[in-house]
């Protein structure tokens, strides 16, 4: 185990398996050389991962139960050589990271957060807070309508917005408009939501051009992975005012966050939370066990991740 998970659902895997807590142990390498020979089963996370170089360690490896929905910190090319099938925990946690999507778009361009501070600074006795922007007619688009794209379009509807979106493929069954020139469409919209996955093949995707593209009313939200984003170019963007605001909930290098977006009163930010309620991290963690369970049984993995 490269990570607990929470308590019921560490008991569980405890309880039916001989559980090795790599996070745990004082000499890691210690422990490595002593169990890697028998080890069938890594228990990761999203951000976590596992790495090629401690997967060659485990020759027994059978395959790994990734807690949460992106495994682009997992080695999938290595896994796919060799082999190794992944799990990972789709669907339990798409309304949630939708939710936040919203409440970030909502905080954001509603000025919430800055709000709060001017009431609570005692601000509101000088004069009125600055007009915010509205929702209502505006265009969001949305890169990656995979399950959670299409949850953050139905809420944006639902909140008077007009979607659009981006994605490597048309989907004939969705009724909301493709857009495939990512530049063409940062010109349009009126709200960049970045809900894509993360790994290689969306890495610095939304580019500083990209980024040059939208207007200086524009708004950006990032519910996806900070790699994403040209972490640089965005805070530069924001530091000069060429975009109106941003939500942003994930980063390039986390807990680190660039130090200019703190204190700017138009940035909303969160610790990497789209999941993180008491529900959804109870279902992911179950998911997690419930993976285990099926490969140990001779039974299909619930959710395989599926390989290119």
């Amino acid at each position: 185990m490269l990570r607990g998970l929470l308590p019921r659902q560490t008991a569980q895997i405890e309880e039916r398996y001989t559980a090795h807590r790599l996070d745990l142990a004082e000499d890691r390498e210690a422990l490595l050389a002593q169990v890697a020979p028998r080890i069938t089963a890594i228990v990761t996370s999203g951000e976590l991962g596992c790495s090629a170089e401690l997967m060659d360690r485990l020759p027994r490896l059978e395959m790994i139960s990734c807690f949460g929905v992106g495994v682009d910190g997992i080695d999938l090319a290595y896994c796919k050589q060799r082999g190794i099938p992944v799990s990972n925990t789709p669907d339990v946690l798409t309304e949630d990271v939708a939710d936040l999507a919203i409440g970030l778009t909502i905080a954001t361009m509603r000025r919430i957060v800055a709000a709060d501070r001017f009431v609570r600074a005692g601000s509101w006795q000088n004069g009125p807070l600055p007009l915010a922007t509205r929702l209502a007619g505006k265009t969001a688009g949305i890169i990656g309508l995979g399950r959670i794209g299409k949850a953050i379009a139905k809420r944006a509807e639902a909140h008077g917005l007009n979607v659009v979106w981006h994605g490597r493929h048309d989907q004939p069954d969705v009724s909301w408009p493709r857009r495939p020139d990512l530049v063409a469409m940062a010109r349009e919209v009126d709200l960049l939501v970045v809900a894509c996955p993360g790994g290689p093949a969306t890495r610095g995707l939304v580019s500083r051009e990209v980024l040059s593209a939208l207007r200086p009313s524009s708004f950006l939200v990032n519910i996806s992975r900070g790699s994403v984003i040209d972490e640089p170019a965005l805070v530069e963007a924001l530091v000069a005012g060429k975009i109106a605001g941003a939500g942003l909930d994930v980063f390039a290098d986390e807990p680190n966050v660039p130090a200019p977006l703190l204190d700017l009163p138009n940035v909303v930010l969160t610790p990497h939370i789209g999941s993180a309620t008491e529900e959804t991290r109870d279902a992911m963690a179950q998911l997690v066990v419930d993976n285990l369970d099926a490969h140990y049984a001779g039974r299909p993995l619930l959710t395989p991740w599926r390989f290119d």
